[in-house]
């Protein structure tokens, strides 16, 4: 039982971390994200993803 909390806890925390990073992501502006940083916006969820859950 108690793993099923820890589980659900570090899902969690993992969830947030992936809105987190697309809210971020996706509030940069265009200009600074494609040019300095080379991230394109509508890449957000993709990006999260994989810097969070590692897919």
């Amino acid at each position: 039982m108690a793993n099923l909390f820890k589980d659900l806890r570090v899902a969690a925390q993992k969830r947030a971390a992936y809105n987190r990073t697309v809210a971020e992501i996706s509030a940069l502006p265009v200009e600074l994200a494609v040019e300095d940083l080379g991230l394109h916006p509508e890449d957000a969820h993709k990006i999260a993803l994989r810097s969070v859950y590692g897919r």
